[in-house]
């Protein structure tokens, strides 16, 4: 039996790559005080301050203009091919597990994996790995839809990724068990 079902697109490693260093080169341009924040971000213990993890929200725009800055000249399909990847790493970390250490609302949990997202893929991956890492009530909505904006802004309309997933909280049926 054939089905003629559409095959979602899914993220290729190069675009993966590609995503992971923009976000990185705009942290770096930002210098040493952020690198260490998000450093510390990762290697945190219950004893450290509550104050401290939000010492990156002020370095959030300027990061966010950093790597608008970088995406400036993309095509149109260079910045569907990010935001498959964006919408990709946002509904991976779409999990209870997750969200029990973030915000309550639909909208805030969402924001809050555009902030595991924008804190770079260290910090990404140990909240894969160790959801109690994630910050209550940290959030970067813009990070959200970034690069569907941007493809809006410059090409007129929002991409057609082709994944088949949402990005919007509980998507992610495997992720939310009960």
């Amino acid at each position: 039996m054939t089905t003629d079902a559409p095959t979602a697109l899914l993220p290729t490693a190069a675009d993966e790559a590609r995503f992971w260093a923009l976000i990185e080169s705009a942290w770096a341009g930002l210098g040493p005080e952020p690198a260490a924040i998000r450093l510390a971000l990762l290697h945190r213990t219950p004893e450290t301050g509550e104050e401290s993890l939000y010492a990156l929200d002020p370095w959030l725009e300027p990061f966010l203009e950093r790597l608008r800055a970088a995406s400036a000249g993309l095509s149109a399909q260079d910045l569907t091919d990010l935001d498959r990847v964006l919408e990709r790493k946002l509904f991976d970390i779409d999990r209870q597990d997750i969200h029990e250490f973030t915000d309550g609302s639909d909208d805030g949990f969402l924001y809050a994996r555009g902030f595991i997202v924008a804190a770079g893929r260290e910090f990404y991956q140990a909240v894969q790995a160790r959801p109690e890492l994630a910050i209550m009530d940290a959030e970067c909505e813009a990070m959200c839809y970034l690069f569907s904006h941007l493809h809006r802004e410059r090409f007129g309309a929002h991409p057609r990724t082709g994944s088949g997933i949402s990005r919007e909280t509980c998507s992610n049926r495997a992720g939310w068990p009960s």
